[in-house]
């Protein structure tokens, strides 16, 4: 069995950044989204390195391990991005294919846009390329879903986290299902006085891709660590629309992959299926999105067969 190890090392951002690696190889950056860490890569950092890749999951800034500066400023999608590019030097590579899902994905999807000279290729599991648009996102939610939606509901200081810290067993047990495929799906609309974790029913029982251990695991990665610099990211959409302007409707260049599952809330949103089929617009050597029946938000985990094979077969196809 291929061994999964860990380590520290400083990205050329400044952040000391803890990583979970296995294989040698081309070099390929698995990035996590909310509210997770390097563990929901635990499927591919094993197959990837049996396929001849150095697979690298970092905790991304703010969350587990690597944990994160004190200022919600710090937490822009330019240091989210300066963090992923900036893993590649010290790894000792030259470039790096770099693998999001959710809150990864525009990380991913950032990355290749901004500096496509080291990013030779990108894949993105649940959330599509979403160009910018011409006004900051959180007026248009806070419009179109009320103060509840929870992307607003997390604009706030403090009581997101409180929420999500209370019990963090039941907060990623209810999560963990409750964006799942086996679930009958959630209304991410926080009621007055409530957080996330109440919208979020509680399982009779564990799905099969979803085990007592895995949860252990999150909840060792988050404990004396909490959910403040995962919820900056949040935060930080106005900011950044604002500080991405000079990238405006910008072509990513790089070969591109997209793999959701068809009972995905992302894909639920209005206009999204639109939008993914009009991501060649963007994206023009983006491959067909490849769709998965039956799965819900947490692709690599729920699906880990398919996606495995899906990001073998583009890796080696670059």
């Amino acid at each position: 069995m291929t061994e999964i190890n860990h380590r520290f090392v400083k990205s050329t951002s400044g952040l000391n950044m803890h990583i979970a690696e296995a294989g040698e190889g081309p070099l390929v950056l698995l990035l996590h989204g909310f509210p997770e860490c390097w563990y929901s890569w635990r499927h591919q950092l094993v197959a990837l390195a049996e396929a001849g890749y150095h697979a690298v999951a970092p905790d991304q800034r703010g969350y587990a391990r690597t944990g994160g500066p004190d200022q919600v400023d710090q937490y822009t999608l330019l240091h989210l991005v300066g963090d992923a590019i900036g893993l590649i030097e010290p790894l000792g590579e030259e470039d790096a294919v770099v693998v999001g899902h959710d809150w990864g994905s525009p990380v991913a999807w950032g990355a290749a846009q901004l500096r496509p000279d080291l990013i030779r290729g990108v894949a993105s599991l649940s959330v599509p390329h979403r160009p910018r648009g011409s006004m900051p996102p959180i007026p248009i939610m806070r419009r179109m879903f009320g103060d509840g939606f929870y992307m607003v509901f997390f604009q706030q200081p403090d009581l997101p986290e409180e929420g999500f810290e209370r019990d963090l067993t039941d907060t990623f047990r209810r999560m963990l299902y409750a964006a799942s495929g086996d679930s009958p799906g959630i209304v991410p609309i926080i009621p007055e006085g409530g957080s996330m974790v109440d919208v979020c029913p509680a399982p009779d029982e564990l799905p099969s891709w979803l085990t007592e251990e895995d949860i252990a695991a999150f909840v060792r990665e988050y404990d004396g660590k909490g959910f403040f610099g995962p919820v900056n990211w949040y935060r930080n959409m106005d900011r950044n629309w604002e500080l991405t302007a000079a990238w405006h409707r910008a072509p990513i260049l790089p070969p591109a992959l997209y793999i959701v599952g068809d009972r995905d809330m992302v894909v639920a949103a209005p206009n999204a299926r639109e939008g993914i089929a009009k991501l060649t617009d963007f994206i023009p050597n983006l491959q067909e999105p490849i769709w998965l029946p039956g799965c819900g938000h947490w692709t690599q985990q729920e699906r880990p067969k398919e996606v495995n094979e899906a990001l073998i077969s583009f890796l080696d196809s670059l």
